[in-house]
């Protein structure tokens, strides 16, 4: 009788030591390890952000690009550009500039 009793001690402890182990083999699954669970979420967000990051760039490119083909094809555009950027007017047009007072050499 005492050999039962024992032996079911040892068969006790033995499934105490297992499990222990095995919660300990499951929590080193989830977060052990180069990569755990936080470490994923982390990855995730960041993924995100990268993601949004890409849509912002992909949209500056299309507008460069719409840009970019009216400067190059559309008339009106090229005037524009030529009269703020480089002063030019049409022939026949006369230019009057305006200049605050605190710009004028004396």
């Amino acid at each position: 009788m005492r050999r039962t009793s024992r032996h079911a001690g040892v068969t006790r402890s033995r499934q105490v030591v297992l499990t222990v182990v095995a919660l300990g083999m499951a929590g080193y699954a989830v977060e052990g390890g180069e990569y755990g669970s936080s470490d994923l979420l982390v990855l995730r967000t960041q993924v995100r952000a990268e993601r949004s990051a890409l849509d912002r760039l992909r949209h500056a490119g299309d507008s460069l690009r719409q840009e970019e083909r009216a400067l190059a094809e559309d008339p009106r555009v090229q005037e524009k550009v030529a009269r703020e950027l480089y002063g030019m007017i049409r022939e026949g047009e006369i230019l009057y500039q305006v200049v605050a007072r605190d710009t004028i050499a004396r």
